[in-house]
């Protein structure tokens, strides 16, 4: 379907991904409930601890109309127009760095939630506004939950430590929304704050497509008749181009591959089998916010994520894949997300890095240094266009912090 005939027809794609992001037990998942009606958090080892684990998402449309300006749900017969956004929803916890450093990557704007009963900021609270920061989100709501636990008093004065943690910061600016998530108070606020804060951004839809894959699942449950099974299911968000059923796709930079002995990785070819967005099915999507992709691939070597990271594209089109990396960081002066102020020492030779590239996550050995540039051997290799951001994180005590950012170069 060309993209004229895709705006003639009521599109149901969301047109932005907006990340639900902070330290852990800010309520998160409880405002993206709230706003969506969705419980993202699903995974059985997610109700068990009360955290958010892998990358959650809900969509909503945002209604505006004459009389009431903007709403989450159709308020009266005055409705002008709408908007449909996705919602990423992000772990809060510091084990769980790289899932939000991912999930960032598709991130269009962001609400970043601070607990007004909570003293601010906590350090996931800085670990995610430097990810922000580096990765270059400038769209972004501080959103002031929990507010039916304090007093006015403790409400302000958490107000004035927002300010001035964000101070110096992209966030700076950012407007301060005061709500109780749990008990779904000043929710239109919010809204209000989305339609003018986070603009749906500029995309290029005649661009060689190219998806940004976050989630890879099985959706077929157990004892499934083999006639009955479907193909693997990818879900993320079109940095450009659009995508219809019945193209040929690759994968890249696809999975490993043992031959005479040597570890290979190898892109996959499929088919687009259907497409969902926005919850329904659609014949063509185009960039813009989070899909599903169906595709005739063995769903076992898809599930649980196992091509999450990877790109999908027009076979012979994608970027380069590299399982080596030359790169000029840039580090941070501080320790971001540890709660001792801890410098951030020289990168050292033979020292392991989780890396961060598009939404994949990898860990690199540096193998030799030379003036300001250090030479990484991958584990896992990355396919991105040269110039993509780089988050860069070091093992310190039994976590990975994040110390720095670069870019990917020739």
């Amino acid at each position: 379907m060309s993209i004229e005939k895709m705006k003639q027809k009521k599109d149901v794609q969301p047109e932005v991904n907006i990340g639900m992001v902070g330290h852990v037990d800010n309520g998160k998942t409880t405002l993206l409930q709230a706003l969506s009606g969705k419980w993202t958090d699903t995974h059985s080892e997610e109700i068990k601890r009360g955290i958010t684990i892998k990358l959650g998402y809900a969509d909503i449309t945002i209604y505006t109309c004459s009389e009431h300006k903007v709403s989450g749900a159709k308020c009266c017969e005055k409705i002008a127009g709408s908007r449909i956004v996705s919602f990423v929803d992000a772990p809060g916890h510091e084990t769980l760095m790289a899932t939000m450093l991912s999930g960032a990557a598709i991130m269009d704007g962001a609400l970043l939630l601070i607990a007004a009963n909570e003293e601010c900021p906590q350090p996931q609270t800085k670990e995610h506004l430097m990810a922000l920061e580096l990765i270059g989100i400038k769209n972004i709501i501080i959103v002031q939950n929990k507010m039916d636990l304090v007093t006015k008093e403790e409400a302000l004065k958490n107000y004035q430590d927002i300010k001035n943690f964000v101070k110096g910061t992209i966030a700076e600016k950012a407007p301060v929304i005061p709500i109780s998530a749990l008990h779904k108070v000043n929710l239109k606020a919010v809204y209000e704050a989305i339609e003018e804060y986070i603009p749906t951004p500029k995309r290029d839809q005649n661009k060689q497509p190219l998806m940004l894959i976050a989630r890879s699942f099985d959706v077929n449950k157990p004892g499934t008749n083999i006639s009955a099974l479907v193909g693997g299911v990818f879900g993320g968000s079109l940095k450009q181009g659009s995508l219809s059923v019945g193209e040929k796709i690759e994968i890249s930079p696809g999975r490993a591959v043992i031959e005479k002995g040597i570890e290979k990785w190898v892109p996959l070819a499929t088919t687009v089998v259907s497409l969902k967005t926005g919850g329904e099915s659609v014949e063509s999507v185009h960039s813009g916010g989070s899909v599903a992709v169906l595709t005739q691939l063995d769903p076992a070597i898809v599930k649980s994520d196992q091509l999450s990271g990877t790109l999908i594209g027009l076979p012979g089109k994608l970027p380069p894949i590299w399982t080596e990396l030359k790169i000029e960081p840039k580090l941070l002066q501080r320790v971001v997300g540890s709660k001792e102020e801890l410098k951030v020492d020289p990168i050292k030779k033979g020292e392991p890095l989780m890396l961060n590239v598009n939404s994949s996550t990898t860990a690199g050995v540096v193998t030799s240094l030379e003036k300001s540039k250090i030479f990484l051997k991958l584990k896992r290799p990355v396919c991105a266009e040269e110039g993509a951001k780089i988050a860069i994180s070091r093992r310190i005590g039994t976590r990975w912090r994040l110390i720095g950012t670069a870019l990917v170069k020739k």
